[in-house]
């Protein structure tokens, strides 16, 4: 069958990738990120019978998942659910896996980190001398005016720009 087919080929494409693992012969897991990545999550694919014809059930229910944010967790199910609805009727397992390593930056950009170097990365690559403190400092003295310019920044839509919550993260 189409299924067993599929299982086979992701066997074959991930032997030794401890990234992934097989729950059953209808369910997988695939850990994006390194174990020690505060970005990693697990997201896992089952397939209902009649599977895929009918799109896979992906979840991220995972215990690895649970720091993540709800919010989070919808917006990557949501852009999965896009990539699914193009792929209907072929063996898309592979295809969801890749997409989240390819895209694990994007889906999780605004996932606050406990670190301030981290969040300070995504934009100030190439500058790791500048001491952390000197980051921390400069976030912190935030004025009230400030802050307020900050929340006024959502566009139309509410949606808030990029990066908007890391004050209060930082604190």
């Amino acid at each position: 069958s189409a299924l067993q087919m599929e299982l086979e080929a992701l066997r074959s494409i991930y032997e030794g990738d401890l990234c992934f693992r097989e729950l059953s012969p209808v369910s997988f897991q695939y850990r994006i990120g390194e174990s020690g990545d505060p970005k990693a999550f697990l997201i896992e694919v089952s397939w209902p019978e009649t599977y895929p014809q009918t799109a896979p059930v992906i979840s991220m229910d995972a215990f690895f998942n649970n720091t993540i944010s709800s919010a989070i967790k919808q917006s990557i199910l949501d852009k999965l659910k896009v990539e699914v609805e193009a792929n209907l009727g072929t063996a898309m397992t592979y295809t969801l896996f890749e997409y989240a390593k390819d895209n694990k930056e994007l889906f999780m950009e605004n996932q606050p980190v406990n670190t301030v170097t981290s969040v300070s990365n995504s934009i100030a690559t190439g500058t790791p001398d500048v001491p952390t403190s000197k980051k921390k400092d400069k976030k912190e003295q935030l004025s009230k005016t400030q802050k307020r310019k900050l929340a006024d920044k959502t566009d139309n839509k509410g949606e808030l720009p990029r990066g908007w919550n890391w004050v209060d993260v930082i604190k």
